[in-house]
């Protein structure tokens, strides 16, 4: 459990605190924002807007107030309530595309230190050096690995959210928009998977000596 802990200090650099550039900042927060909008609209959709369990109450409903319809037009009523969110969905996901853009574009604009991917392979060059017996060069290497998987996710829900929003322009056929829409929904599990390990991960951190993690994610880590 102890490899999943952000490090707040640098391992290369033990006297320093991890700098975050405020274009990372900014990234992370409207990220959070964008994500837990995102999966809101899911739980709604496959909660209080399903559209097996609003079939029946739409047409009890009506037939209450005096107006008869089949199962299949309640069902229609009930899948227009379901598309109005999943219309949500889709703007979050457009969001969510383009704060991924820009985090690609701000990694190059980031000082040296700063950049994921030179931190990444810094980590990877640490741990060869100081050997495999080095748990602080493991523990750092593992989290940086895990943050590239999330980053890998979002590049996956990306494309397959646009693949299906654009499926008619795009020339994809409904069978083949059905399968990518399982991945799609199959990467949200391994992103909600990653929130989890991360947030259990910052907290353990927090309580050790890694505290302030959270509040330098905001100030940008300046003390």
């Amino acid at each position: 459990m102890a490899n999943i802990e952000p490090l707040r200090k640098d391992i290369n650099h033990p006297g320093e605190i991890k700098k975050h550039n405020i274009s990372v900042r900014l990234w992370h927060w409207l990220n959070l924002l964008v994500i837990t909008g995102s999966l809101l609209t899911v739980l709604l959709n496959s909660t209080l807007f399903d559209v097996k369990s609003n079939t029946g109450y739409v047409q009890q409903q009506l037939q209450e107030s005096g107006i008869s319809v089949t199962t299949t037009q309640a069902k229609s009523v009930a899948h227009g309530l379901e598309d109005k969110v999943w219309a949500i969905h889709i703007y979050f996901g457009y969001a969510l595309a383009t704060l991924f853009l820009f985090r690609l574009i701000a990694e190059f604009f980031q000082p040296g230190r700063q950049r994921f991917f030179s931190g990444l392979k810094d980590a990877y060059r640490t741990y060869r050096i100081r050997s495999k017996n080095s748990t602080l060069a493991l523990h750092d290497l593992t989290v940086k690995s895990l943050y590239l998987f999330f980053y890998l996710l979002l590049t996956i829900m990306a494309l397959t959210g646009l693949s299906m929003a654009f499926d008619q322009e795009l020339g994809i056929s409904n069978a083949t928009s059905h399968s990518i829409k399982d991945f799609h929904g199959f990467c949200m599990y391994l992103i909600l998977a990653f929130i989890a390990i991360h947030i259990i991960g910052v907290l353990l951190a927090e309580r050790k000596e890694s505290k302030g993690i959270v509040s330098d994610m905001i100030n940008g880590g300046k003390v």
